[in-house]
């Protein structure tokens, strides 16, 4: 099978399996620098983990974005000392696996500016209420803010370097 891309001018999604589980592991890899760049947080596991998944799930499909993404978030949160529990953990991985998807189809149907407003909503607004579980309202509000700003980063990081990457017919 080839590598040319498909009509949206993405690698397509039908490559030879070792193919896309090597781009994945790049990826992922990336995802474990990102996670060494924390933004200030009062949680501490908010940083650039998540933009290499926001990326895949553009350029190659929301699987590879649901691995990656999820992965990376554990990653960061593994070098952190997991702050807040494992399960915890998992669950945030898990809500942003979700939320890769829900950025993927939203912005292949609908642009690149309403896909990143729901992602940054959806990673930045919803997520902050798994901290109840933690600390209650206070700890919700308190993460907000911070998660807002981390994903609006790196929602901006994965579609500016997609729209790049796309333009330069490179992916």
């Amino acid at each position: 099978m080839s590598t040319t891309p498909d009509r949206d001018g993405d690698l397509n999604t039908h490559t030879l399996p070792v193919k896309r589980i090597a781009y994945m592991a790049v990826f992922i890899a990336l995802s474990a620098v990102g996670a060494m760049v924390k933004i200030p947080s009062p949680v501490g596991t908010i940083g650039l983990d998540s933009a290499p998944g926001y990326f895949c799930g553009l350029a190659f499909g929301y699987m590879e974005g649901v691995c990656v993404i999820f992965m990376g978030h554990l990653i960061t949160a593994g070098v952190m000392g997991f702050p807040m529990g494992i399960p915890l953990h998992l669950f945030i991985a898990l809500q942003l696996a979700v939320w890769v998807t829900a950025f993927a189809w939203v912005t292949r149907r609908f642009g690149s500016i309403p896909g990143a407003v729901i992602a940054i909503l959806l990673n930045g607004v919803v997520s902050a209420f798994t901290m109840v579980l933690v600390g209650g309202m206070g700890a919700v509000l308190g993460t907000m803010p911070f998660l807002i700003a981390g994903s609006l980063v790196n929602v901006a990081i994965a579609v500016i370097s997609h729209r790049v990457v796309h333009a330069g017919k490179l992916v």
